[in-house]
This record gives structure tokens, C-alpha cells and sequence, in this order.
């Protein structure tokens, strides 16, 4: 009998032979460039690796198709938050524009601030949203959401909390 891990990157190497052609087909047909196909090919199975575990032969495709897709997903998040972001930087003058480096950092720290988002309850989001971004007071909120000022007052706290606890982490 092979050790857990061996027998592990087995499955993964007899996963990949049997059905890494079809993936990247099915990428290159969703994204409709090879590239990108490629790499989020690429990494579907380390997602798999780095979860410790393979699918059962008979499901592998699903499973494939459905880490693939969230991975598409995420690119099409990524490179939405990226041309907004590339849309700021260029109504700004020039001289203000951050260097490249500064650019990489501030779009992963965008990301990292749309997932927290993006795991939030909606009112929660919607609350915390109007009150950082166009600075609403809590009556104001609590009107246009349609829930009382208390409840405001807890979803900021949770969407806070919530910013808090992905920094800590």
C-alpha cells in the first residue's frame, strides 16, 4: 500500500492524463484564449493538490468543471477590479500615478477588500457600502435599505468585524 500522499499524486497524475485535454478545451471555449486556458488549467489541479484530495473517477469532470469555474470567476472579478481600478489611475495627473509595484499592491489589497465583501449578506454590504463610500449617516441608510437604524448599526459593526478578522488573519 502507498503512503496518503503518494497515493494521492497518483490520482492526481492518472486525473490529469485522463482528463487535462478536455479541461483546457472547456477553458479555452469559456475564456476564448489558449492562455488563459492554460493557466487556470493549470491551476485546477493545484487546487486539487492543496486540497489533499481526488475525485472519485466517476465524478472527476464535475469536479474538475466546477473548480475551473470558480476560477474563472475569479479571473473575470480580478481583471474587472483592474480596468477600474487602471480607469482611477488615469484620472489622475500624472505626477500622482503610484509605481508599478505600488499598483500590484493596491489592486491585490482591492481584491482582498471585494471578497470580504462579496461575503457578506447583502444589507450588510449595501449598509457598510453607502456609509464608506458615500458617506451616509445611519437614518439615511436605514431608509434606503429599508430595515431600522439599529440594524444599520449592526451591520456596519459585522461588515467592520469582518474587516478586521481578514486582517488579523
Amino acid at each position: 500500500m502507498l503512503r496518503p500522499e503518494l497515493e494521492l499524486h497518483r490520482q492526481i497524475e492518472v486525473l490529469y492524463s485522463n482528463h487535462h485535454g478536455w479541461l483546457q478545451g472547456w477553458l479555452r471555449r469559456k475564456l476564448g484564449n489558449a492562455f488563459d486556458a492554460a493557466d487556470l488549467a493549470h491551476d485546477t489541479y493545484l487546487r486539487i493538490l492543496s486540497r489533499g484530495r481526488a475525485p472519485e473517477p466517476g465524478e472527476s469532470r464535475q469536479h474538475l468543471a466546477q473548480i475551473a469555474n470558480g476560477l474563472v470567476v475569479d479571473l473575470f472579478r480580478r481583471r474587472h477590479i483592474e480596468a477600474a481600478y487602471a480607469d482611477a489611475i488615469a484620472a489622475q495627473p500624472e505626477a500622482a500615478a503610484p509605481t508599478p509595484e505600488m499598483r500590484a499592491l493596491i489592486v491585490e489589497a482591492l481584491l482582498e477588500i471585494d471578497a470580504i465583501l462579496a461575503s457578506l449578506p447583502p444589507k450588510v454590504r449595501d449598509a457598510f457600502l453607502l456609509c464608506k463610500l458615500e458617506g451616509m449617516g445611519y437614518a439615511d441608510i436605514a431608509a434606503r435599505v429599508g430595515v431600522s437604524v439599529s440594524s444599520v448599526e449592526k451591520y456596519i459593526a459585522r461588515a467592520l468585524l469582518a474587516c478586521c478578522m481578514a486582517q488579523c488573519a
